[in-house]
């Protein structure tokens, strides 16, 4: 029996998520799809994940759409009911109509084009080896990318480099992502995981309702006037310090101890 083609597996409070199909380099299929959908909501649901880390198989993150399947008849695709009975499995798969309450790490190896560059800018931190390269090649074959590009990447790095890469459909490389700050941390060759591992201990290690305040707290500001913003930020913040965690921290540090969080 072939193997799943994604993978997730539990490191204490950490997901890690790992697109499985490096025939294909890890492009998407149904069933990939279905399975990220499905992990995407257990992460999600279950309060003893903390992070989650997303990255693919054998050296590649992912290529994108298989684009044989989207031109190919999958009616006799088992998964293929999962779509037909929700129409925005996809979306949701892909993050493109569903943000994780959860911390998402990216761990990028190789070939990361098309939906594999879309899906990275749904995911909060970013980690790639120095080999790395990426590129929203749809326009090369007289595609649209629809995973979010077009919204989202304007908004993480200057106008006028998101119309280049748009537009020319170029690849490009692993330093220049990290010079413009769309990648975060650069890694050696065969280390992305090691490192995005790294910084998901450290944030499964704060207080985790704490961390998903403050994730929810920024996404649902990003674009509010000041004013509202900061309404907004309280009205997300402030219950965190009426939680469990939120006095188990500060005895913690009176105790010189470290905190035994239980997301309460």
């Amino acid at each position: 029996m072939s193997e799943p083609h994604l993978l997730l597996e539990r490191r204490g409070h950490v997901a890690i998520v790992t697109m499985n199909r490096p025939e294909a380099r890890n492009a998407w299929s149904l069933e990939m799809l279905a399975r990220m959908w499905d992990a995407w909501q257990e992460i999600d649901g279950d309060s003893d994940i903390r992070v989650a880390v997303l990255t693919g198989a054998d050296g590649t993150f992912c290529a994108g759409a298989d684009l044989k399947m989207m031109h190919g008849d999958q009616s006799d695709n088992p998964w293929h009911a999962r779509f037909r009975d929700d129409p925005e499995l996809h979306w949701k798969a892909m993050l493109r109509s569903y943000r994780l309450a959860k911390p998402l790490i990216a761990a990028v190896e190789g070939f990361a084009l098309g939906g594999g560059t879309e899906i990275l800018q749904a995911t909060d931190l970013r980690v790639a080896a120095r080999n790395a390269t990426f590129g929203l090649t749809e326009a090369r074959w007289g595609l649209f990318p629809l995973g979010g590009s077009t919204v989202r990447l304007r908004r993480q790095i200057p106008h006028t480099l998101a119309m280049e890469i748009l537009l020319t459909g170029r690849r490009f490389s692993a330093e220049e992502a990290h010079a413009w700050g769309l990648i975060g941390t650069l890694a050696e060759e065969g280390e992305a995981l090691a490192a995005a591992l790294h910084l998901a201990d450290q944030i499964a290690a704060n207080g985790p309702l704490a961390v998903q305040a403050i994730k929810r707290s920024v996404l649902a500001s990003e674009f509010l006037p000041e004013a509202e913003a900061l309404a907004q930020e309280l009205a997300i913040g402030q219950p965190v310090f009426a939680t469990r965690d939120a006095r188990e921290g500060p005895k913690a540090f009176a105790e010189k101890r470290t905190p035994n969080f239980q997301a309460e």
